[in-house]
């Protein structure tokens, strides 16, 4: 058989692999959320500027203390198990298939898997802080008293960013130094060498990304961006004959679709920061690795279009005084112009879809 169809049939049955163990999971996993009511504990009333979120609490404020919130363990966890057992079966068997099926290595999984598992259980945390009640007494509430600036409404934005940039600077140490990487490609020009720059551009990057997390507010609408984003960079790992890397990238693309299966209008749960953070910072960290930083905001356009549509109001609340959007981030205020939910969601996936083919195109073809 031809390497490379031997290449694309390994991709592809992880991906598969990874959809099929996290549909098969997921209404297990549901039931026990349910059971425990692993909700919001209280619903936003506010904005981070302080003001009445009018719009959001029209439509969502009732969902978020009622639809779990813990989804993204469901994103994670399957591309955990299977790059561990795929791994594990290699030292049962020597088939041929079994050891091609392996797809943990060194230069090219150890680091997004690592950032995907510890970001990850940081947004778990976030989560598991809005969840959970104050205890009424013992120890537990001298404890919960000693930290009330962490908890009530999960980890703060400060310190959730402060983990983002700590996480960031790992990544970049880890690709200056121990990788030498120092270089960015621009499309249809060439590497250019960023030296120690490449340290804190790194960590910009990461932020930058992070602040797309906006993004899962609407039934549906993370799951379908971050599939179409995951599947655009796993062709250019094809591309780069980074196999490994893509396999890594479909696994995750089919805990995704798994994820989203479950949640499309109405979702029976949300992704919650366990999700949205490692998928965030992963992504970053396969960007650099596919040397695709600069199409990442094309390829991941939904990202840009929430987080900036947050800035944009924002700074026009606070210099011009008024509003451009209705609620931010945009989708919400597409819902107050009065597009049903599952219309701005199916939407904004179309749009994801072709940015993503888009970014593609200009990635390979701007390869110089």
């Amino acid at each position: 058989m031809d390497s490379a169809v031997i290449n694309v049939t390994k991709i592809f049955i992880v991906g598969t692999v990874s959809f099929i163990f996290t549909v098969l999971i997921t209404p297990a996993f549901t039931r026990f959320m349910y059971k425990h009511e692993l909700w919001k504990n209280k619903a936003r009333q506010k904005g981070i500027d302080g003001e009445q979120l009018k719009v959001f609490t029209e439509h969502h404020s009732e969902k978020e203390t009622s639809v779990p919130r813990l989804g993204g363990l469901l994103v994670w966890i399957p591309p955990l198990v299977l790059i561990f057992l795929f791994y594990g079966l290699t030292f049962l068997s020597d088939h041929f298939w079994i050891e091609k099926l392996n797809f943990l290595s060194r230069d090219q999984t150890w680091l997004p898997l690592f950032t995907l598992v510890s970001a990850s259980l940081v947004g778990l945390s976030d989560d598991i802080l809005q969840i959970i009640e104050k205890p009424s007494n013992g120890f537990l509430k001298l404890f919960f008293r000693k930290m009330k600036r962490y908890i009530g409404g999960g980890l703060s934005l400060f310190y959730r960013i402060f983990l983002v940039l700590l996480i960031g600077l790992i990544g970049g140490l880890w690709f200056y130094f121990r990788l030498e990487m120092s270089e960015i490609m621009i499309p249809f020009i060439g590497h250019v060498n960023l030296g120690i720059i490449f340290i804190p551009f790194f960590i910009l990057v990461m932020l930058a990304t992070y602040s797309g997390s906006v993004i899962d507010g609407l039934d549906g609408l993370s799951g379908g961006a971050f599939a179409a984003i995951f599947a655009a960079f796993g062709f250019i790992a094809v591309e780069m004959a980074m196999i490994n890397l893509a396999s890594f990238c479909m696994a995750i693309v089919g805990s995704t679709l798994g994820f989203l299966w479950f949640n499309i209008p109405p979702a029976r749960f949300y992704m919650g920061e366990t999700g949205i953070l490692g998928l965030t910072t992963t992504l970053t960290v396969i960007a650099f690795l596919t040397d695709s930083v600069l199409v990442l905001p094309i390829i991941a356009v939904l990202l840009v279009a929430e987080s900036g549509s947050v800035i944009v109001q924002l700074l026009s609340k606070k210099f011009l005084k008024k509003k451009i959007f209705l609620a931010a981030p945009i989708h919400h205020h597409f819902e107050g112009r009065g597009w049903p939910a599952y219309k701005v969601t199916m939407r904004f996936w179309i749009i994801g879809a072709l940015a993503a083919i888009m970014g593609v195109v200009i990635r390979l073809m701007g390869n110089v």
